[in-house]
């Protein structure tokens, strides 16, 4: 497999397993390790994002002419993930515990399809398009863990 995918889908399963970290915590109202994880989640996330938003989508794009295509799809998608953010934050402000794990059920569905769609079809088409998929692959790297 490329290392576009193999690193990106890492990034994905970090991200989840910082997720339901978040969530346990909630669930036995440890709600100062809840805040904890869920902003060491979203900081990771966002991160994912603007890593696929401002790296390998426009590269994708630039490289098959397609910007009204998945790459659109996954910035919607980004959209509707961070609005359930800020509805999740509202939660944990609140120590809301049943508004913050219906909501979080939610966000966990929408995120997996996600990820899957990414994995499963962004990823190894952007490895098959990308002119120099190891050069993206570095800036990709370098931009998540620095």
């Amino acid at each position: 497999m490329s290392v576009i995918v193999d690193y990106m889908t890492t990034k994905h399963r970090e991200c989840d397993d910082v997720f339901s970290e978040a969530e346990s915590a909630v669930s036995q109202n440890n709600w100062a390790l809840a805040q904890q994880k869920w902003q060491e989640f979203v900081a990771e996330l966002e991160t994912h994002f603007h890593a696929e938003e401002n790296i390998l989508f426009p590269q994708f794009e630039q490289a098959t002419g397609m910007t009204a295509g998945p790459t659109q799809v996954m910035r919607m998608e980004h959209e509707q993930m961070r609005a359930l953010i800020d509805d999740i934050n509202k939660a944990l402000t609140e120590k809301n515990k049943e508004s913050f794990l219906g909501t979080s059920e939610t966000f966990m569905v929408l995120m997996q399809q996600h990820n899957m769609k990414e994995e499963m079809m962004l990823y190894p088409m952007s490895v098959q398009h990308l002119p120099d998929a190891e050069k993206v692959d570095q800036d990709l790297k370098h931009y998540c863990d620095h």
